[in-house]
Order: structure tokens, then C-alpha cells, then sequence
């Protein structure tokens, strides 16, 4: 098996942390140096009880890993153990076998125990990096399905992750507290809708108390100054005069382009 030479990046790929537990070093070694050429960011183990371990303390980078690439024939605790017991762990983490044991009976025994990718020694490299991409794909599409359910919202260049409490504006990561993301979210559920600060008071703090209306410019304002271009010229969180505000999400591609 050769290096590869190095492909292009996928959104997010740097994001993403692997650990790959293979006793041959060689082939650790190769398959650590052709991922991180891909943006990847990899750790190794040699056995299986130093696998586990490393999955249950978290990456050197101090967090859970996003992938495990599993050799079967490990010193120690074989991978079909290490399989078992990380499916046994509150978190899921996608695990992809490779193993010179090609017998059909393997894989289905590796696909049966949770797995969700095999492949055979020997193999291409390029082959693997490939699998890794595409179990990536179908990871992240499950998991867009699923926030999608609770009520994920993409407007624009605005997403709203209300299963994470996440808000990010052209990919980028917004620093929101809780009721500024409560007061986001509820505009974007309601886009083009304009709602007097009454209205607000009442639907996300919960009561409508006249003399409270200032608590409601406050946070617009803050709320202005993280997501707005030009918070003195707002194209997401607009002012109608004599009324309230509307949220308009066409906004921010107004704004960028």
C-alpha cells in the first residue's frame, strides 16, 4: 500500500477526530499519515484495551472521537470485543473493521456486532479514505434527519440547532445565551411575522407585563450586534416602526452577496 496523493477537503473534515487501533505499525502509521493528509485528525492504538481506553477518556485533543477504525486480530482484547463493548457505550461512535480475515462469515459476525463497514486486508488506501467519506455522509445526514424532527431550522445562511441549543450564521458558530437563543429561534419560526414586544414578552419569556418592554429591546439589540452585519443597519431583526420587529431571513444573502 502506497501513500495517496492528497484529495480535497470536505466541509468539516478538520472537525473530524479518529482513532485507528492496529497493531501493525506500518499500517497504522500509513493509514494515520494518509487521513491527516486529508484534514483528519487521527490517534493511534496498538491492542485493544488501550483502544478502549483512549475511546473512553476521549481523543489527545480532549474529545470524543467522531470514528474507529478497528483491526480484528489484536494483542489482547480482540476487535470483535472492542466492537462489543463500544456499542455498549452510551455514546455512538461509527466503526469501521479491517481485518485480513475475508471469510464471509467475519464480516457478517463484525456487521452483526455493529459495525458499520468492513474491509479486507489488504487493502488500497485510497479505497479506506473513501469509506471513511462516505461513513461521514450517512452519519451526518442521519443526524441532520433527526434535528430536522425536532424542529432543525436552516434560512439563509442561518441555522438553528434546537436539540444542541447551537446557532451558526454562514457556518459560523454564534455565541448566544439562553434567552438569546430562545428569542432566535422563535423568530425563525415565525419569518415575515411582525410581533410587538408584548408578543415577545409573552411567547419567550412567558409573561406580559406592561413596563417590561425595555428587557425585550435589550436583548434585540444584543442579539443585533452577534448575528447583523451592521448592527446599525439591521437586515435580519428589523424594526416596524410603531409595532414591533420581524425576523427576515432572506436577510443574510441579501447581506453577503
Amino acid at each position: 500500500m502506497k501513500p495517496i496523493k492528497k484529495m480535497d477537503n470536505e466541509p468539516g473534515v478538520g472537525r473530524r477526530h479518529i482513532l485507528v487501533v492496529e497493531d501493525d505499525a506500518d499500517i497504522a502509521e500509513l493509514v494515520r499519515l494518509n487521513l491527516a493528509d486529508e484534514g483528519y485528525q487521527v490517534d493511534l492504538a496498538a491492542d485493544g484495551e488501550t483502544g478502549l481506553a483512549r475511546l473512553r477518556s476521549g481523543s489527545a485533543a480532549g474529545r470524543s472521537f467522531d470514528a474507529l477504525i478497528l483491526d480484528l486480530m489484536l494483542p489482547g482484547i480482540d476487535g470483535l470485543e472492542v466492537c462489543r463493548q463500544v456499542r455498549a457505550m452510551p455514546r455512538y461512535t461509527p466503526i469501521i473493521i479491517i481485518s485480513a480475515k475475508s471469510a464471509e462469515t467475519q464480516k457478517v459476525l463484525g456487521l452483526e456486532l455493529g459495525a458499520d463497514d468492513y474491509v479486507t486486508k489488504p487493502f488500497s488506501v485510497l479505497e479506506l479514505i473513501a469509506r471513511v467519506k462516505a461513513l461521514f455522509r450517512r452519519v451526518d445526514a442521519l443526524g441532520k434527519a433527526a434535528r430536522q424532527d425536532a424542529g432543525l431550522i436552516e434560512q439563509g445562511g442561518l441555522s438553528i440547532d434546537p436539540v444542541a441549543r447551537e446557532a451558526r450564521l454562514n457556518r459560523q458558530r454564534i455565541d448566544l445565551t439562553a434567552r438569546e437563543f430562545d428569542l432566535l429561534f422563535f423568530f425563525a419560526h415565525h419569518p415575515g411575522r411582525v410581533f410587538s414586544r408584548l408578543d415577545l414578552l409573552n411567547q419567550v419569556w412567558g409573561y406580559s407585563h406592561e413596563g417590561y418592554e425595555h428587557t425585550v429591546n435589550t436583548h434585540i439589540n444584543r442579539l443585533r450586534n452577534k448575528i447583523e452585519p451592521d448592527p446599525a443597519r439591521p437586515v435580519l431583526i428589523r424594526t416596524v416602526w410603531g409595532i414591533g420587529y420581524k425576523f427576515t431571513p432572506d436577510g443574510v444573502e441579501a447581506a453577503t452577496a
